[in-house]
Protein backbone atom coordinates (compact mmCIF):
# COMPACT_ATOMS: atom_id res chain seq x y z
CA UNK A 1 0.00 0.00 0.00
CA UNK A 2 1.49 3.34 -1.05
CA UNK A 3 1.84 6.32 1.28
CA UNK A 4 -0.78 8.18 -0.74
CA UNK A 5 -3.22 5.30 -0.30
CA UNK A 6 -2.49 5.16 3.44
CA UNK A 7 -3.10 8.90 3.73
CA UNK A 8 -6.41 8.64 1.91
CA UNK A 9 -7.41 5.68 4.14
CA UNK A 10 -6.54 7.65 7.28
CA UNK A 11 -8.50 10.70 6.14
CA UNK A 12 -11.48 8.52 5.24
CA UNK A 13 -11.25 6.72 8.58
CA UNK A 14 -11.13 9.98 10.55
CA UNK A 15 -14.03 11.37 8.54
CA UNK A 16 -16.07 8.24 9.21
CA UNK A 17 -15.27 8.34 12.95
CA UNK A 18 -16.21 12.02 13.09
CA UNK A 19 -19.50 11.29 11.35
CA UNK A 20 -20.26 8.45 13.74
CA UNK A 21 -19.43 10.66 16.71
CA UNK A 22 -21.62 13.45 15.36
CA UNK A 23 -24.50 11.07 14.83
CA UNK A 24 -24.06 9.67 18.34
CA UNK A 25 -23.99 13.17 19.82
CA UNK A 26 -27.08 14.16 17.85
CA UNK A 27 -28.83 11.01 18.99
CA UNK A 28 -27.92 11.69 22.61
CA UNK A 29 -29.16 15.27 22.34
CA UNK A 30 -32.38 14.09 20.73
CA UNK A 31 -32.86 11.50 23.47
CA UNK A 32 -32.22 14.09 26.16
CA UNK A 33 -34.63 16.54 24.56
CA UNK A 34 -37.27 13.82 24.55
CA UNK A 35 -36.79 12.99 28.24
CA UNK A 36 -39.59 14.27 30.46
CA UNK A 37 -38.96 17.08 32.93
CA UNK A 38 -39.69 15.56 36.30
CA UNK A 39 -41.67 17.58 38.85
CA UNK A 40 -41.62 16.31 42.41
CA UNK A 41 -44.57 16.57 44.78
CA UNK A 42 -44.18 16.17 48.55
CA UNK A 43 -47.47 16.41 50.42
CA UNK A 44 -49.78 14.55 52.79
CA UNK A 45 -51.47 11.81 50.77
CA UNK A 46 -52.63 9.87 53.83
CA UNK A 47 -54.03 10.78 57.23
CA UNK A 48 -56.43 13.57 58.22
CA UNK A 49 -55.04 16.01 55.61
CA UNK A 50 -55.09 13.55 52.70
CA UNK A 51 -58.05 15.32 51.08
CA UNK A 52 -55.99 18.50 50.82
CA UNK A 53 -52.99 16.59 49.50
CA UNK A 54 -55.11 14.95 46.84
CA UNK A 55 -56.57 18.34 45.86
CA UNK A 56 -53.03 19.66 45.37
CA UNK A 57 -52.17 16.61 43.29
CA UNK A 58 -55.25 17.08 41.12
CA UNK A 59 -54.55 20.75 40.52
CA UNK A 60 -50.97 19.97 39.49
CA UNK A 61 -51.95 17.12 37.21
CA UNK A 62 -54.58 19.23 35.47
CA UNK A 63 -52.06 22.00 34.80
CA UNK A 64 -49.46 19.48 33.63
CA UNK A 65 -51.90 18.00 31.13
CA UNK A 66 -52.59 21.50 29.79
CA UNK A 67 -48.87 22.32 29.48
CA UNK A 68 -48.12 18.98 27.83
CA UNK A 69 -51.08 19.42 25.49
CA UNK A 70 -49.50 22.63 24.24
CA UNK A 71 -46.12 21.04 23.56
CA UNK A 72 -44.58 20.78 27.02
CA UNK A 73 -41.55 22.85 28.01
CA UNK A 74 -38.10 23.52 26.64
CA UNK A 75 -39.04 22.87 23.04
CA UNK A 76 -41.09 19.72 23.42
CA UNK A 77 -40.22 17.97 26.70
CA UNK A 78 -43.24 16.72 28.62
CA UNK A 79 -43.76 17.34 32.32
CA UNK A 80 -44.03 14.28 34.57
CA UNK A 81 -45.33 14.38 38.15
CA UNK A 82 -43.68 12.14 40.76
CA UNK A 83 -45.53 12.05 44.08
CA UNK A 84 -44.32 11.28 47.58
CA UNK A 85 -46.38 11.08 50.79
CA UNK A 86 -44.93 13.02 53.75
CA UNK A 87 -47.74 11.90 56.09
CA UNK A 88 -47.66 15.44 57.59
CA UNK A 89 -44.33 14.47 59.18
CA UNK A 90 -41.37 16.89 58.83
CA UNK A 91 -38.73 14.15 58.91
CA UNK A 92 -40.56 12.13 56.26
CA UNK A 93 -40.93 15.25 54.15
CA UNK A 94 -37.16 15.77 54.14
CA UNK A 95 -36.52 12.10 53.30
CA UNK A 96 -39.00 12.32 50.42
CA UNK A 97 -37.40 15.51 49.13
CA UNK A 98 -33.91 13.98 49.23
CA UNK A 99 -35.14 10.98 47.24
CA UNK A 100 -36.71 13.23 44.63
CA UNK A 101 -33.55 15.33 44.33
CA UNK A 102 -30.86 12.65 44.32
CA UNK A 103 -32.64 9.58 42.90
CA UNK A 104 -35.39 10.93 40.67
CA UNK A 105 -33.39 13.99 39.53
CA UNK A 106 -36.42 16.27 39.55
CA UNK A 107 -36.13 19.78 38.16
CA UNK A 108 -38.37 21.32 40.80
CA UNK A 109 -40.27 20.33 43.93
CA UNK A 110 -43.79 21.41 44.78
CA UNK A 111 -44.91 20.73 48.32
CA UNK A 112 -45.50 21.85 51.84
CA UNK A 113 -49.07 21.23 52.91
CA UNK A 114 -48.06 21.62 56.56
CA UNK A 115 -45.88 24.51 57.68
CA UNK A 116 -43.65 22.32 59.91
CA UNK A 117 -42.95 20.04 56.93
CA UNK A 118 -42.22 22.95 54.60
CA UNK A 119 -39.96 24.61 57.18
CA UNK A 120 -38.00 21.39 57.56
CA UNK A 121 -37.54 21.13 53.79
CA UNK A 122 -36.47 24.73 53.12
CA UNK A 123 -32.81 24.38 54.29
CA UNK A 124 -32.34 21.36 52.02
CA UNK A 125 -33.90 23.19 49.07
CA UNK A 126 -31.57 26.15 49.50
CA UNK A 127 -28.54 23.94 50.06
CA UNK A 128 -29.14 21.85 46.95
CA UNK A 129 -30.29 24.80 44.82
CA UNK A 130 -33.64 23.12 44.22
CA UNK A 131 -36.56 25.42 43.35
CA UNK A 132 -39.33 24.80 45.88
CA UNK A 133 -42.89 26.00 45.20
CA UNK A 134 -45.34 25.91 48.11
CA UNK A 135 -49.06 25.71 47.19
CA UNK A 136 -50.51 25.54 50.72
CA UNK A 137 -48.36 26.01 53.87
CA UNK A 138 -48.70 29.62 55.03
CA UNK A 139 -45.90 30.02 57.59
CA UNK A 140 -44.35 33.44 56.96
CA UNK A 141 -40.78 32.19 57.41
CA UNK A 142 -41.05 29.63 54.59
CA UNK A 143 -40.36 32.26 51.96
CA UNK A 144 -38.84 34.84 54.30
CA UNK A 145 -36.15 32.38 55.38
CA UNK A 146 -33.10 34.67 55.25
CA UNK A 147 -31.27 32.66 52.59
CA UNK A 148 -29.41 34.33 49.73
CA UNK A 149 -30.15 33.07 47.17
CA UNK A 150 -33.59 31.93 48.23
CA UNK A 151 -35.12 28.97 46.38
CA UNK A 152 -38.51 28.94 48.14
CA UNK A 153 -41.51 30.42 46.31
CA UNK A 154 -45.18 30.34 47.24
CA UNK A 155 -48.61 30.59 45.61
CA UNK A 156 -50.70 30.55 48.77
CA UNK A 157 -51.76 32.56 51.78
CA UNK A 158 -49.13 34.06 54.09
CA UNK A 159 -49.65 34.01 57.85
CA UNK A 160 -48.72 37.62 58.53
CA UNK A 161 -51.30 38.77 55.97
CA UNK A 162 -53.95 36.25 57.00
CA UNK A 163 -53.60 37.37 60.62
CA UNK A 164 -54.43 40.96 59.71
CA UNK A 165 -57.41 39.66 57.75
CA UNK A 166 -58.60 37.50 60.65
CA UNK A 167 -58.67 40.51 62.97
CA UNK A 168 -60.41 42.71 60.41
CA UNK A 169 -62.99 40.01 59.74
CA UNK A 170 -63.67 39.46 63.45
CA UNK A 171 -64.10 43.16 64.12
CA UNK A 172 -66.34 43.78 61.14
CA UNK A 173 -68.58 40.73 61.41
CA UNK A 174 -68.56 39.93 65.13
CA UNK A 175 -67.72 43.34 66.68
CA UNK A 176 -64.77 41.65 68.38
CA UNK A 177 -62.85 43.69 70.96
CA UNK A 178 -61.55 40.94 73.27
CA UNK A 179 -60.26 38.08 71.12
CA UNK A 180 -58.56 34.98 72.47
CA UNK A 181 -56.18 32.68 70.60
CA UNK A 182 -56.30 28.90 70.28
CA UNK A 183 -53.10 27.84 68.53
CA UNK A 184 -51.53 24.49 67.69
CA UNK A 185 -48.19 24.12 69.44
CA UNK A 186 -45.87 23.94 66.43
CA UNK A 187 -44.08 26.35 64.04
CA UNK A 188 -47.35 27.20 62.29
CA UNK A 189 -48.95 28.19 65.57
CA UNK A 190 -45.85 30.23 66.48
CA UNK A 191 -45.94 32.02 63.13
CA UNK A 192 -49.56 33.05 63.66
CA UNK A 193 -49.08 34.02 67.30
CA UNK A 194 -46.45 36.49 66.13
CA UNK A 195 -48.65 37.73 63.29
CA UNK A 196 -51.82 38.07 65.36
CA UNK A 197 -50.03 39.94 68.12
CA UNK A 198 -48.58 42.34 65.55
CA UNK A 199 -52.03 42.87 63.98
CA UNK A 200 -53.57 43.54 67.41
CA UNK A 201 -50.77 45.90 68.45
CA UNK A 202 -51.24 47.90 65.25
CA UNK A 203 -54.82 48.58 66.39
CA UNK A 204 -53.95 49.21 70.02
CA UNK A 205 -55.42 45.89 71.12
CA UNK A 206 -54.25 42.81 72.98
CA UNK A 207 -55.58 39.28 73.21
CA UNK A 208 -57.28 38.30 76.47
CA UNK A 209 -55.31 35.08 76.35
CA UNK A 210 -53.16 32.80 74.20
CA UNK A 211 -53.77 29.07 74.62
CA UNK A 212 -51.89 26.26 72.90
CA UNK A 213 -52.52 22.58 72.37
CA UNK A 214 -50.86 19.60 70.74
CA UNK A 215 -52.05 18.27 67.41
CA UNK A 216 -52.99 14.98 69.08
CA UNK A 217 -55.05 16.52 71.93
CA UNK A 218 -58.70 15.49 72.14
CA UNK A 219 -59.85 17.72 75.00
CA UNK A 220 -59.32 21.49 74.88
CA UNK A 221 -61.85 22.33 77.63
CA UNK A 222 -59.15 23.54 80.10
CA UNK A 223 -57.70 26.02 77.58
CA UNK A 224 -61.11 27.17 76.42
CA UNK A 225 -62.32 27.59 79.99
CA UNK A 226 -59.46 29.99 80.68
CA UNK A 227 -60.32 32.05 77.62
CA UNK A 228 -63.99 32.11 78.57
CA UNK A 229 -63.13 33.27 82.09
CA UNK A 230 -60.96 36.01 80.61
CA UNK A 231 -63.96 37.32 78.66
CA UNK A 232 -63.02 36.32 75.10
CA UNK A 233 -65.72 37.41 72.65
CA UNK A 234 -64.10 35.72 69.60
CA UNK A 235 -61.64 32.88 69.14
CA UNK A 236 -58.80 33.00 66.64
CA UNK A 237 -58.12 29.38 65.70
CA UNK A 238 -54.99 28.04 64.02
CA UNK A 239 -54.81 24.26 63.56
CA UNK A 240 -55.32 21.58 60.96
CA UNK A 241 -58.41 19.41 60.54
CA UNK A 242 -58.22 17.08 63.53
CA UNK A 243 -57.41 19.50 66.34
CA UNK A 244 -59.72 22.17 64.88
CA UNK A 245 -62.55 19.65 65.11
CA UNK A 246 -61.60 18.87 68.71
CA UNK A 247 -61.85 22.57 69.58
CA UNK A 248 -65.42 22.64 68.25
CA UNK A 249 -66.34 19.46 70.14
CA UNK A 250 -64.80 20.85 73.34
CA UNK A 251 -66.89 24.01 72.96
CA UNK A 252 -69.95 21.79 72.55
CA UNK A 253 -69.18 20.02 75.81
CA UNK A 254 -68.86 23.39 77.54
CA UNK A 255 -72.03 24.75 75.99
CA UNK A 256 -70.10 27.88 74.99
CA UNK A 257 -71.18 29.47 71.73
CA UNK A 258 -68.51 31.92 70.63
CA UNK A 259 -67.59 33.07 67.10
CA UNK A 260 -64.57 31.27 65.63
CA UNK A 261 -62.41 32.99 63.02
CA UNK A 262 -59.91 30.50 61.71
CA UNK A 263 -56.97 30.10 59.44
CA UNK A 264 -57.70 27.61 56.69
CA UNK A 265 -56.82 24.44 58.57
CA UNK A 266 -60.42 23.14 58.72
CA UNK A 267 -60.59 23.11 54.92
CA UNK A 268 -57.94 20.42 54.59
CA UNK A 269 -59.97 17.27 55.20
CA UNK A 270 -62.93 15.63 56.93
CA UNK A 271 -63.68 18.59 59.21
CA UNK A 272 -67.47 18.47 59.34
CA UNK A 273 -67.44 14.71 59.85
CA UNK A 274 -65.03 15.09 62.79
CA UNK A 275 -66.40 18.34 64.26
CA UNK A 276 -70.12 17.62 64.09
CA UNK A 277 -72.95 20.01 63.19
CA UNK A 278 -71.39 23.05 64.87
CA UNK A 279 -68.44 22.88 62.51
CA UNK A 280 -70.47 25.15 60.24
CA UNK A 281 -69.93 27.99 62.70
CA UNK A 282 -66.22 28.18 61.94
CA UNK A 283 -65.35 30.92 59.46
CA UNK A 284 -62.02 30.43 57.69
CA UNK A 285 -59.87 32.06 55.04
CA UNK A 286 -59.46 30.77 51.48
CA UNK A 287 -57.64 31.94 48.37
CA UNK A 288 -60.28 30.77 45.92
CA UNK A 289 -63.86 29.60 45.58
CA UNK A 290 -65.39 27.75 42.65
CA UNK A 291 -68.81 29.09 43.63
CA UNK A 292 -70.25 32.18 41.97
CA UNK A 293 -69.34 33.82 38.68
CA UNK A 294 -66.13 32.35 37.30
CA UNK A 295 -63.47 33.70 34.98
CA UNK A 296 -62.77 31.94 31.69
CA UNK A 297 -60.02 29.95 33.39
CA UNK A 298 -62.29 29.09 36.33
CA UNK A 299 -65.02 27.76 34.06
CA UNK A 300 -62.42 25.78 32.11
CA UNK A 301 -61.00 24.20 35.29
CA UNK A 302 -64.45 23.22 36.60
CA UNK A 303 -65.28 21.60 33.26
CA UNK A 304 -61.96 19.74 33.16
CA UNK A 305 -62.28 18.52 36.76
CA UNK A 306 -65.80 17.21 36.12
CA UNK A 307 -64.61 15.40 32.99
CA UNK A 308 -61.57 13.87 34.69
CA UNK A 309 -63.18 12.90 38.01
CA UNK A 310 -66.73 11.46 37.66
CA UNK A 311 -67.49 12.01 41.36
CA UNK A 312 -67.26 15.77 40.80
CA UNK A 313 -70.70 17.03 39.77
CA UNK A 314 -70.10 20.73 40.40
CA UNK A 315 -68.13 23.33 42.38
CA UNK A 316 -69.03 21.81 45.74
CA UNK A 317 -67.11 18.62 45.02
CA UNK A 318 -63.91 20.45 44.03
CA UNK A 319 -62.64 20.54 47.57
CA UNK A 320 -60.69 21.95 49.18
CA UNK A 321 -60.75 24.56 46.45
CA UNK A 322 -57.52 26.21 47.59
CA UNK A 323 -55.58 22.98 47.08
CA UNK A 324 -56.69 22.69 43.47
CA UNK A 325 -56.44 26.40 42.67
CA UNK A 326 -53.10 27.13 44.33
CA UNK A 327 -51.51 24.03 42.83
CA UNK A 328 -52.92 24.70 39.36
CA UNK A 329 -51.46 28.21 39.26
CA UNK A 330 -48.22 27.03 40.90
CA UNK A 331 -47.60 24.50 38.14
CA UNK A 332 -48.30 26.92 35.32
CA UNK A 333 -46.00 29.51 36.88
CA UNK A 334 -43.31 26.85 37.37
CA UNK A 335 -43.57 25.84 33.71
CA UNK A 336 -43.14 29.47 32.69
CA UNK A 337 -40.06 29.72 34.94
CA UNK A 338 -38.52 26.60 33.38
CA UNK A 339 -39.08 27.97 29.89
CA UNK A 340 -37.67 31.35 30.91
CA UNK A 341 -34.61 29.58 32.31
CA UNK A 342 -34.08 27.65 29.08
CA UNK A 343 -32.95 24.65 31.12
CA UNK A 344 -33.67 22.62 34.24
CA UNK A 345 -30.67 23.97 36.12
CA UNK A 346 -31.87 24.87 39.61
CA UNK A 347 -30.40 28.33 39.85
CA UNK A 348 -31.47 29.17 36.30
CA UNK A 349 -35.05 28.11 37.13
CA UNK A 350 -34.93 30.21 40.32
CA UNK A 351 -34.05 33.23 38.20
CA UNK A 352 -36.67 32.15 35.66
CA UNK A 353 -39.38 32.89 38.23
CA UNK A 354 -38.22 36.52 38.27
CA UNK A 355 -38.55 36.68 34.47
CA UNK A 356 -42.25 35.79 34.42
CA UNK A 357 -43.99 38.83 33.00
CA UNK A 358 -47.69 37.97 33.01
CA UNK A 359 -49.86 34.90 33.47
CA UNK A 360 -53.65 34.90 33.41
CA UNK A 361 -54.25 32.28 36.06
CA UNK A 362 -57.12 30.76 37.97
CA UNK A 363 -56.84 32.83 41.15
CA UNK A 364 -55.93 36.04 39.36
CA UNK A 365 -53.89 37.60 36.57
CA UNK A 366 -50.30 37.60 37.76
CA UNK A 367 -48.07 40.48 36.69
CA UNK A 368 -44.40 40.03 37.58
CA UNK A 369 -45.42 37.89 40.57
CA UNK A 370 -41.88 37.31 41.85
CA UNK A 371 -38.65 39.24 42.32
CA UNK A 372 -35.56 38.86 44.49
CA UNK A 373 -37.30 40.48 47.46
CA UNK A 374 -40.79 39.03 46.91
CA UNK A 375 -41.33 35.28 46.75
CA UNK A 376 -45.08 35.28 47.49
CA UNK A 377 -47.36 35.57 44.47
CA UNK A 378 -50.59 36.25 46.40
CA UNK A 379 -51.52 39.22 48.58
CA UNK A 380 -54.24 39.92 51.13
CA UNK A 381 -56.49 41.20 48.34
CA UNK A 382 -56.64 37.66 46.97
CA UNK A 383 -58.28 36.12 50.07
CA UNK A 384 -61.94 35.16 50.52
CA UNK A 385 -63.82 33.88 53.58
CA UNK A 386 -65.78 30.66 53.74
CA UNK A 387 -67.57 28.13 55.96
CA UNK A 388 -68.97 24.62 55.64
CA UNK A 389 -72.61 24.41 54.57
CA UNK A 390 -73.97 20.90 53.94
CA UNK A 391 -70.38 19.57 53.88
CA UNK A 392 -69.41 21.99 51.14
CA UNK A 393 -67.03 24.94 51.46
CA UNK A 394 -68.96 28.03 50.41
CA UNK A 395 -68.25 31.76 50.72
CA UNK A 396 -69.65 33.28 53.90
CA UNK A 397 -72.70 35.44 53.31
CA UNK A 398 -71.20 38.26 55.40
CA UNK A 399 -67.68 38.09 53.94
CA UNK A 400 -66.39 41.06 52.01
Amino acid sequence: MTSTTLLRFDVTRRTLLASVAALAFAGACQAQSAEPVKIGLVTALSGQSALAGEAISRGLQLAIEEVNGKGGVLGGRKLELIRRDDESNPAKGVVAARELIFKEKVALIIGGLDTPVAMAMVPLMNQEKMPFVVPWAAGTAITKNGATPNFAFRVSAVDELVDVGMLDYAQKNFKSSKPGMMLVNNPWGESNEKGLKAALTAKGMTAVGVEKFEGSDVDMVPQLSRLKAAGADTLFLVANVGPSAQVVKSLDRMGWKVPIVSHWGPAGGRFTELAGPNGKGVHFVQTYSFFGKQSKVGAQVIKAMMAKYPAIKGPGEITPAVGVANAYDSMHLAALAINAAGSTNGDAVRQGFYKIDKYDGLIKSYVKPFNEAKHDALSSGDYVWAQFIDNQIVPTVIAK
